[in-house]
């Protein structure tokens, strides 16, 4: 897949593409959904397929005091749509100009002018341009337009608010579900107060995105990606209670890893299954107890 970060740079090579618009955050089987449908609308087509999408979410401009966690960084949204086999990525910074651009400008000068292109295909829900003006009816009357119906399970509509929910209260089986994959955090692993290796489980201190949404504090069966190799991961996320601990912190101990250090290198933890409460333990000999059933916990499962 090919990225362009903004439009200035963009010079269509190709004749005509199709092209999917979404803020699409965290990639869920919704937005699966409707990206499949394009890339299979460009194949039939024989055109490239084009995605575009936003540096952040729209609510940082047009609503910042209900701005929603996010559930992926840019970086791993691009690498599932670069999976789902899109063509050409385009990162649109939302920023005021954007939020002000009209449908007619954005659909002539972006759509038209820069990709080329010869359909599109949304979701149910979208609207884009000042004022939403931008509908699917609004589209269609311009364009070829294909409209996903909305995704559903169990009888209702999968969303990223659902999702966000679960990951909330800790129930990574559910957003797993829906998302369609794990839910992970990627970040960078910084030094700690090295608290772990004095009690005998050496963890990796994760600096994740401040605004990606965090699972609820507690013990977590997860699986580490690190430059080395994936590893099983028992991961703490909370305050750490036992030893004084200040500020939330990710903390995971890889099974059976190596020793390779890792600090300032990006590695991505994928969660799936919560095991327990972050607990306060009156004696640091029981939390290294307890540690030792997380980890065959985590084997286990």
């Amino acid at each position: 897949m090919k990225v362009f970060f903004g439009t200035d740079l963009v010079t269509a090579t190709w004749p005509a593409a199709t092209i999917c618009i979404g803020v699409f955050d965290g990639v869920h089987l919704g937005h699966q959904t409707v990206i499949r449908s394009a890339v299979e609308k460009a194949r039939e087509n024989g055109e490239p397929c084009a995605l575009v999408t936003f540096d952040r979410h729209p609510a940082w401009i047009l609503a910042p005091d209900r701005v929603p966690a996010s559930l992926a960084t840019l970086s791993q949204n691009l690498e599932q749509f670069a999976r789902m086999e899109i063509d050409i990525g385009v990162v649109l910074p939302f920023n005021r100009a954007i939020a002000d651009t009209s449908a007619d400008e954005f659909f002539g000068q972006t759509l038209l002018g820069k990709l080329h292109a010869a359909r599109v295909v949304v979701g149910h829900d979208f609207a884009f341009g000042h004022d939403r003006a931008g509908t699917t009816a609004w589209l269609s009357q311009r364009i070829e337009t294909h409209v996903v119906p909305p995704f559903e399970m169990d009888g209702h509509r999968v969303s990223s608010t659902e999702i966000r929910s679960a990951v909330a209260t800790g129930d990574m089986v559910l957003a797993g579900r829906l998302l369609g994959r794990e839910f992970s955090l990627q970040g960078i692993v910084v030094p700690g107060e090295q608290l772990g290796r004095t009690l005998g489980f050496p963890t990796a201190n994760v600096a994740a995105d401040p605004l990606q949404a965090l699972p609820a504090d507690g013990v977590y069966a997860a699986s580490c990606a690190t430059p080395f190799g994936r590893f099983l991961a028992a991961t703490s996320i909370g305050t750490r209670p036992t030893v004084g601990g200040k500020g939330r912190t990710i903390e995971a101990y890889l099974i059976d890893y190596p020793g390779q250090l890792l600090y300032g290198r990006s590695v991505e933890v994928s969660f799936k299954n919560r095991i327990r409460d972050e607990l306060h333990f009156e004696h640091v000999d029981a939390l290294v107890e307890q540690i030792g059933k997380d980890v065959e916990a985590v084997r286990t499962l």
